[in-house]
């Protein structure tokens, strides 16, 4: 089990573990933890990113950011936050615990953002590296090692259809160039709403980068 970090600032913890739900039971006016979800949430994406580009010089961006995908989201936070027992910490309503509250997966998801964007509020960018270093970092080379990177337009196609969307189409939105070698930009759509772009010189690589810049939508 990994222990909880080390805060200076220790309203900063205390405010990364206040679901919002605990609001309502105490007269003393405190913060719930969902500013700083927003923030880790960007702070992680950021540091997974260098570390995924430094150690794997030989992917590709769409590799890279398949494998980014499958760590920055909330099932990856989940399993984070259960194996460091983060749940036992929380500061829930009475009915968000009899409700089993500390071990709902968004909600562990959602403290261990908050938590990470507290810690860069605390000591920094280093400190937070040094925190997710041994308990997220290591679970990109289980990925590598199951082979378990699909190329964008099926990543894509899978976290649609998990959202139970119709499946996404391709249309290709403008050519320019001479035949011989043209440019071309597609868009990715799903229920007639756009969800990304990309350009290619070939139709296939187009569609593959609408792919990746609607995942990155979807991770944001």
């Amino acid at each position: 089990m990994q222990n909880l970090p080390k805060f200076k600032n220790r309203n900063l913890l205390d405010e990364a573990l206040t679901h919002r739900s605990y609001l309502n039971e105490i007269k003393r006016k405190v913060s719930s933890n969902e500013r700083l979800e927003f923030l880790g949430d960007s702070v992680l994406s950021l540091l997974v990113s260098a570390y995924l580009f430094e150690k794997y010089p030989h992917l590709d961006e769409g590799k890279l950011t398949n494998l980014r995908s499958l760590l920055v989201n909330k099932k990856a936070f989940a399993q984070v936050a259960d194996e460091m027992g983060l749940g036992a910490h929380l500061k829930l309503s009475k009915g968000e615990e009899e409700s089993g509250g500390r071990h709902n997966l968004s909600l562990l998801a959602d403290t261990f953002e908050a938590l990470v964007g507290a810690l860069f509020l605390d000591q920094g960018i280093n400190a937070v590296s040094q925190f997710i270093n041994p308990i997220l970092f290591p679970k990109a080379e289980v990925f590598m090692q199951k082979n378990d990177l699909k190329d964008p337009k099926s990543l894509l196609q899978e976290t649609i259809q998990s959202r139970k969307h119709d499946s996404p189409h391709y249309k290709v939105m403008s050519e320019t160039g001479p035949s011989h070698a043209k440019t071309f930009t597609v868009g990715v759509f799903v229920n007639e709403k756009v969800l990304g772009e990309g350009k290619g010189k070939s139709k296939q690589e187009a569609e593959e980068k609408a792919a990746e810049e609607a995942l990155k939508k979807f991770e944001a």
